[in-house]
């Protein structure tokens, strides 16, 4: 898969986890990872990105075992951004399948 593409989806799919609790970073991996081909080497990076554009905000916490660990929380901005994501993405499917196969998408 094309890997700008790949990023763009990812970006979505990232907020739509998060917008369901607040994670770590390495949970969002492994969330994505059961489902996504991804790694650390492109989470990590989208991640700091969202962060710095005002999508999520960051906290740290206490763990039990090792170093704290930082709490990725989504942002008003970021569901804002998130719906739009997914209007487009809605968009986006149905063209696709209109056009491979005339059947439509359906949300």
């Amino acid at each position: 898969m094309n890997t700008q593409f790949k990023k763009g989806i990812l970006e979505m799919c990232i907020l739509s986890i998060i917008k369901t609790r607040d994670m770590y970073g390495f949970e969002v991996i492994e969330k994505l990872a059961a489902d996504i081909d991804v790694n650390e080497n492109t989470v990590y990076p989208i991640l700091r990105r969202l962060t710095g554009q005002g999508l999520f905000d960051t906290y740290m916490e206490q763990t039990n075992i090792g170093a704290p660990r930082k709490y990725y929380q989504i942002t008003k901005l970021g569901k804002e951004r998130l719906n739009e994501y997914e209007e487009e993405w809605t968009s986006f499917l149905k063209g696709v399948f209109k056009l491979l196969g005339g059947n439509t998408y359906e949300s």
